[in-house]
């Protein structure tokens, strides 16, 4: 079953809704996706942790069917500071006053911000496949720039990479992901059928575009004050990468993250390319047991 004894809903955030999943009962544990998935991506893994934690899996703005502010020349709507106050909004709808957090690839970025804006509502935080954007691209070299060409792409003025992508959403998305030799094999057909729905709407393609324009401008504004002011991770972290793909290749992923957290960093490679969650749950999910429990 696809999300087995979850309930999709809709929760209502300033200027919008994020469309959700949510199930199971115990500590809360709020799942955070990457780019250009939704909160599908959780599949494999939302209905194992749901037999102890409350789990709840949204679509970030901008992505799935959440709300999709328009492109801005600042880019302010779509910066991890505004985003991270939807995820706050929805675990006040919840009730949940602290909870534990995960992401993976945007959904990493944007935990990260929510741990250093609320340090006394995020207990326990995960990144998978990440290392601090400020730090991407305080080192790009041609290296980054190759191996992350989408960064600079997507961050490409309006309307442009909207207008290219919108000529083949699908094959766009296809393509983005196709990384793996095992192409679309690599998703469930639910999750990729999601995925998919997503991608056709221009407004998502927008959405998607202004999240990487907001990092490469108005975020590392941010995240330069919180880093001259001393700001940290307060809450201990768990690291994780595939070990197929270039975090562990490129970067000692724990020292870096080490420098941004004052608590406690552990973690380690997943024996996966970039979709963790998807390509190892097994191995996800007891790293998550082990960290979360």
């Amino acid at each position: 079953m696809f999300f087995d004894g979850f309930t999709l809903a809709e929760v209502p955030v300033p200027g919008g809704t994020i469309r959700l999943r949510h199930g199971g009962s115990g500590p809360p544990l709020l799942l955070l996706h990457g780019n250009p998935q939704t909160h599908a991506m959780w599949h494999l893994v939302a209905p194992e942790l749901a037999k102890r934690f409350t789990v709840i899996c949204p679509d970030l703005r901008g992505y799935g069917f959440s709300l999709k502010p328009p492109a801005t020349p600042d880019h302010a709507p779509y910066a991890k500071v505004e985003m991270a106050k939807d995820m706050i909004a929805v675990m006040d709808h919840f009730g949940h006053e602290q909870f534990l957090l995960a992401g993976h690839d945007r959904g990493a970025r944007l935990s990260h911000r929510i741990a250093l804006d609320n340090p006394l509502r995020v207990q326990k935080l995960a990144v998978l496949d990440i290392i601090p954007t400020l730090e991407h691209f305080e080192r790009a070299d041609m290296a980054f720039a190759l191996g992350y060409y989408h960064w600079f792409w997507l961050a490409q003025p309006h309307p442009f990479p909207e207008w290219l992508i919108n000529k083949a959403p699908e094959e766009w998305w296809q393509q983005h992901t196709s990384r793996d030799p095992r192409g679309d094999d690599l998703f469930h057909p639910d999750a990729l059928a999601d995925y998919l729905a997503a991608a056709r709407q221009p407004e998502m393609i927008r959405g998607m575009c202004e999240d990487y324009r907001a990092a490469a401008s108005i975020d590392l504004e941010h995240d330069r004050a919180s880093r001259s002011a001393g700001i940290k991770v307060r809450c201990p972290m768990l690291v994780l990468w595939g070990e197929k793909g270039r975090i562990g290749a490129w970067y000692d992923a724990l020292a870096i993250w080490r420098a941004y957290c004052s608590a406690e960093v552990a973690g380690g490679p997943v024996a996966s390319g970039h979709y963790i969650a998807e390509e190892a749950p097994a191995e996800t999910l007891a790293w998550f047991e082990r960290f979360f429990g």
